[in-house]
């Protein structure tokens, strides 16, 4: 790429950002921005709240089962003592 072309691209750059400054106004630009920075981190906190609340039902979940596991284990000991009896 030559050093006119690379001046060229970089004045016509320099060009669309002034055209969008008048256009919507440094301000407008900057609330814009802002509101944009704003919405991104409450997207991130819904993300991370929805992926929390997905963890703690598979937790829930795996405990009843590991609780009913242990039950069942408990009993299938409690016959096999009590076949001993009989």
């Amino acid at each position: 790429m030559s050093p006119i072309l690379s001046m060229h691209e970089l004045l016509t750059q320099c060009d669309v950002e002034r055209f969008g400054k008048k256009l919507l106004g440094e301000n407008e630009i900057a609330m814009v921005l802002q509101r944009l920075d704003r919405l991104t981190l409450e997207e991130a906190r819904m993300t991370a709240t929805q992926t929390l609340e997905v963890v703690y039902g598979l937790v829930k979940n795996m405990k009843v089962v590991m609780d009913g596991a242990h039950l069942i284990a408990s009993l299938f000991v409690l016959y096999t003592l009590l076949s001993c009896f009989v």
